[in-house]
């Protein structure tokens, strides 16, 4: 019985996660359930799962989630903040961890599951982006297994299983849907709404990482995860275009050969990958006939209307502090423009201006990364300000 802390349980990916889970109740068993500042709806995923513990992100949650806990008649104990969920995800409460908090509040958590050996099904990409490194020596020392969960990650995961198979890559292609706004020039996003941006046609996903899809910075955070995950330097990782988002990512051999993965776009799948690896098991997706939908279509990203995917690869060879400084500013300028303090082509403009004002430096430890995140968010904090004044 795998025992398993979904962390993020009231988003998109959470809900994936738990649906699966459900589905094998012989084999897999929701223990953690974490959230954000959703009381009500922890509650109501209690009531479903009935895991051991419940954690909320925010002290003020608690006494509400306690005192709903006990009303329902649930025996599952009740936890606020930072400490308790990673004490939780780095003890005998699971063995498993779905890493879905979104932003940079994943990675303590995460990175406590890494250092605690655990099998860590990883959405949470800024966890990469900020501390790639740290995250992945963690892993690597405590024989923590990683299964990446985004879809492109993952099948990437699928066609490169082995050391044997990746002595002879060539290079990994990660495909991106285009977003809502694919095929638009850049003058045509001046009033790009935040209802639009999170309109993806393709996936659902929480409103952050749908405007990350629609600048494409999401896939230039998921390059960086690349470059981590699979020890591949960014001039071996290429983006196409994909709309229908049938062919989640491909890798390339020296001998010619190419593999891709393919499937209907369903975070499902992907985890469960994740929970039952290295065997397979049923996900609730159905099959892909490739005769119902057609053709699949590629073209190159269009840096010039999203140059947030250029200003990843850039942060990705510059290094250091570079793509901690990225993300961090993406998250100010994303939340801004969410709000209507900025418009959408702003987004790019304000991490590329923190960029250049926070040169790299060495990403020597955490505390120099959080260093650096704190400095850009003020920074980017102070430019979305004089923006939008």
């Amino acid at each position: 019985m795998r025992r398993v802390a979904v962390l993020g349980a009231t988003g998109s990916i959470g809900a994936s996660a738990l649906d699966v889970i459900a589905r094998h109740p012989q084999s897999l068993r929701a223990t953690v359930l974490a959230a954000g500042r959703n009381v009500d709806a922890l509650l109501a995923l209690c009531r479903t799962h009935r895991p051991e513990h419940a954690v909320i992100a925010d002290d003020i949650g608690f006494p509400a989630l306690r005192d709903g806990l006990r009303d329902a008649g649930l025996s599952t104990q009740a936890h606020a903040g930072d400490d308790a969920l990673e004490a939780l995800v780095a003890g005998d409460a699971c063995d498993t961890v779905v890493a879905a908090i979104v932003g940079a509040a994943g990675l303590p958590s995460t990175l406590a599951a890494a250092r605690a050996g655990k099998r860590i099904l990883l959405a949470n990409k800024e966890s990469l982006v900020l501390a790639g490194e740290l995250l992945m020596q963690a892993a690597h020392e405590a024989g923590a297994t990683i299964v990446p969960v985004d879809s492109e990650h993952n099948a990437i995961f699928q066609c490169l299983p082995d050391a044997h198979a990746h002595a002879g890559l060539k290079r990994i292609l990660l495909t991106a849907s285009g977003g809502p706004f694919r095929g638009r020039r850049r003058e045509e996003l001046t009033g790009v709404t935040p209802e639009q941006a999170i309109a993806h046609p393709k996936w659902s996903m929480g409103p952050k990482i749908s405007v990350d899809s629609a600048t494409l910075m999401n896939k230039g955070l998921e390059v960086i995860e690349a470059h981590h995950l699979f020890g591949v330097d960014g001039d071996r990782i290429q983006v196409l275009v994909h709309p229908q988002s049938l062919v989640h990512s491909l890798v390339e051999f020296i001998d010619g050969s190419t593999l891709a993965q393919l499937g209907l776009p369903d975070m499902r799948t992907a985890l469960a990958v994740g929970f039952g690896w290295p065997e397979r098991m049923a996900s609730g997706v159905g099959g892909l006939d490739l005769l119902a939908h057609g053709r699949l279509d590629f073209e190159p990203p269009d840096l010039a209307a999203f140059p947030c995917l250029r200003l990843a690869f850039e942060a990705l060879a510059a290094g250091g502090t570079a793509p901690a400084v990225l993300n961090a500013a993406n998250e100010v300028a994303v939340s801004a423009f969410l709000q209507r303090r900025i418009g959408f082509l702003a987004i790019p403009a304000l991490v590329e201006d923190t960029l250049t004002a926070l040169p790299p430096t060495p990403a020597s430890s955490l505390a120099a990364l959080r260093d650096a995140d704190a400095q850009a968010r003020r920074h980017a904090e102070q430019a979305t300000t004089r923006a939008s004044a």
